[in-house]
């Protein structure tokens, strides 16, 4: 039984990738997952880390860090320590929500597609390559304006980025699954299930779902990235969630603009940094798990490994 949890454990998504990882490459994967790990902890207590509200507003404006507020003040009272903690959090429900109705619906029409083709495969697929020609941030504004009139609430400005980022997305989500679909749609087990009389609706969910998606951990980390910077843009370009009913990184970096002319460098730093640490650290973890799944760059990697230790003992003998 214990032996039998450890295997289930060795075989999820991030451990079976750091088993096989080694040198420069475990370092990556590594680093990525502590970064992703201190966005998600931040995230998660924000209401317990951060010493003042998102919306707490303070006499002292532009204020220079200190110990009453250790990364300074914003022009417009806030506490930039606590609006970049908040801020996480906003992050994350983007992600949650967005990645999640990508996540939805790309594999069902993947499933669907794949399966069953015939003209429904042929016009998802032309769906599919037109929906590339629409650029994220500026589906995401038009998105927004029709939502909330371009003023966002927390839950209008998320959900206005997050339907403009599920559209972009659910395309690399349907071509992954499809292109599995097709492959195991061939498989033995499946033509198998075809032959006892099991139904479309049950070969797909029971048999090629499960072995469909083995690969979406993947493209959901890479993915992740891309809307923060998707909400990210939204608030730089006026286009965010008001302060009142949420703390937002590219609110606070467009509101830094005229500070840092000034002098001013606090209210733009640490805001910027919040969203370059967290992209890089969704990047670096989704970009090293990706190339450990790869079988032909994990065998050159560990043959390069095996050759240089055979070299050593050979200078040593």
């Amino acid at each position: 039984m214990l032996e039998t949890k450890q295997s289930l454990f060795s075989r999820l998504p991030v451990i079976s990738q750091l088993k096989k990882s080694v040198g420069l490459q475990r370092g990556m994967l590594v680093t990525g997952l502590v970064m992703t790990i201190a966005f998600l902890l931040t995230a998660a207590f924000a209401p317990w880390l951060a010493p003042y509200g998102f919306s707490q507003r303070f006499d002292q404006t532009q204020a220079p860090p200190s110990a009453t507020h250790l990364w300074g003040t914003t022009a417009g009272g806030y506490d930039v320590l606590s609006r970049t903690l908040w801020g996480a959090q906003t992050a994350f429900l983007v992600i949650v929500v967005a990645v999640v109705l990508s996540i939805f619906l790309g594999v069902i029409l993947g499933l669907v597609s794949g399966y069953l083709g015939g003209w429904l495969d042929r016009v998802l697929v032309v769906v599919a390559d037109a929906i590339y020609a629409f650029p994220t941030l500026l589906l995401a504004m038009v998105m927004s304006i029709a939502i909330s009139q371009g003023r966002s609430s927390l839950w209008s400005g998320i959900f206005s980025a997050a339907i403009s980022i599920t559209v972009v997305f659910i395309p690399q989500y349907f071509r992954v699954i499809r292109a599995e679909t097709i492959r195991l749609k061939a498989e033995p087990f499946v033509e198998s299930a075809i032959v006892v009389g099991a139904s479309s609706v049950r070969i797909m969910a029971r048999h090629i779902y499960k072995n469909a998606t083995r690969t979406l951990p993947l493209i959901f980390t890479l993915n992740a990235s891309e809307a923060i910077l998707t909400l990210a843009g939204l608030g730089f370009l006026g286009f965010g969630i008001e302060p009142s009913s949420a703390a937002e990184w590219g609110y606070d970096l467009n509101h830094a603009q005229s500070d840092a002319t000034s002098g001013i460098w606090w209210t733009g730093l640490f805001p910027g940094l919040a969203i370059v640490l967290t992209v890089l650290g969704l990047t670096l973890l989704g970009e090293s798990m990706n190339d450990l799944n790869d079988p032909r760059l994990r065998g050159r990697k560990r043959a390069g490994k095996k050759r240089a230790r055979k070299d050593k003992e050979l200078v040593d003998a």
